[in-house]
């Protein structure tokens, strides 16, 4: 067969796969609309949220915001951004949550990297008892005891350091070295003098990034959501989180104080101020993390598929 009749034969492949059976047809448009009602499922609320967030405190009181804003405001973020704990909770969760991550990140990789060593006696041992640990553990008061006798109560240790290692990401992390990182190219760092911790900085560090980023993802989300250990570990105010701030104001009485603080009500009745307010402080908690996110998705595309197929 000469060129024109193999460019023929490619034209004619390609209109026949673009040819689609009336029951292909008919799966893709179901398909397509099962998506479509899980995607306004999804979105309606967040535009909800976000909506009620800058609408008029009073519309939101009387149920009239359904999906657009209703006589736009900021006076709910101007209420919640003045007050001074929020600024102070603010603070707090970025420095739990980074410092936490950093550590979550630093004892997960070196400890999944020296549980698949071959070399390291035990490793099939410690592995089931950190197995162990995943199904079995001391509880709430035995847990506050250490914290306690190790005087990390009203530190920030008594945050960042009872979860330092998530046994589910740890065995995450610990198979993903096993199936992604080859054999041979730990065995020709080490042939070029490299140690451990010049291959795992080298080599394994530098090939598990999409891993990584989704374990960063993770524990970032988590630190940033903390607020069980904050209530039971933190009984000074000032180190209180993000979230247990947002627990007082939308759960107690607090929020009474933040609309006190203001020098005038705008003509709004109260309760609706204060409704105002609790949906910019969801959006306010929120917006962090979804600012997050884009920066780590090509990563956390890869790395939810890392070890998926073992080829």
């Amino acid at each position: 067969m000469n060129g024109e009749g193999f460019a023929k034969k490619a034209r004619g492949d390609t209109i026949f796969r673009g040819i689609k059976s009336k029951e292909d047809r008919v799966i893709s448009a179901v398909v397509y609309a099962i998506l479509l009602i899980i995607l306004l499922i999804t979105i309606y609320p967040l535009i909800y949220v976000v909506s009620c967030s800058i609408s008029s405190p009073m519309a939101v009181m009387q149920g009239r915001v359904v999906l657009l804003p209703i006589r736009p405001t900021v006076m709910s973020y101007a209420k919640v951004f003045s007050e001074n704990r929020l600024t102070l909770g603010f603070y707090n969760t970025i420095i739990y949550t980074v410092l936490g991550t950093a550590i979550n990140l630093l004892l997960t990789t070196t400890g999944a990297y020296a549980l698949v060593e071959e070399s390291m006696p035990g490793r099939k041992i410690i592995t089931q008892l950190i197995l162990f640990t995943m199904l079995f553990s001391g509880g709430l008061i035995p847990t506050y005891l250490v914290v306690q006798r190790m005087n990390m109560v009203n530190t920030i240790w008594a945050i960042v350091l009872p979860n330092a290692i998530s046994v589910t990401n740890f065995l995450i992390m610990k198979n993903t070295f096993q199936v992604t990182i080859p054999r041979e190219l730990k065995e020709a760092a080490c042939i070029d003098g490299a140690t451990h911790i010049g291959t795992l900085a080298r080599v394994v560090v530098p090939l598990s990034m999409p891993i990584i980023a989704v374990m960063a993802i993770f524990y970032s989300v988590s630190h940033w959501n903390e607020y069980f250990n904050a209530l039971i570990y933190l009984t000074d105010k000032p180190l209180h989180p993000l979230q247990v701030v947002l627990r007082d104001i939308l759960v107690s009485n607090e929020i009474n104080e933040t609309i006190s603080n203001s020098n005038s009500m705008l003509g709004e009745d109260y309760f609706a101020v204060a409704e105002g307010i609790r949906y910019a402080i969801i959006v306010v908690s929120s917006l962090p993390m979804v600012m997050l996110y884009p920066f780590f998705q090509r990563y956390f595309v890869k790395g939810i598929m890392v070890g998926a197929v073992k080829g």
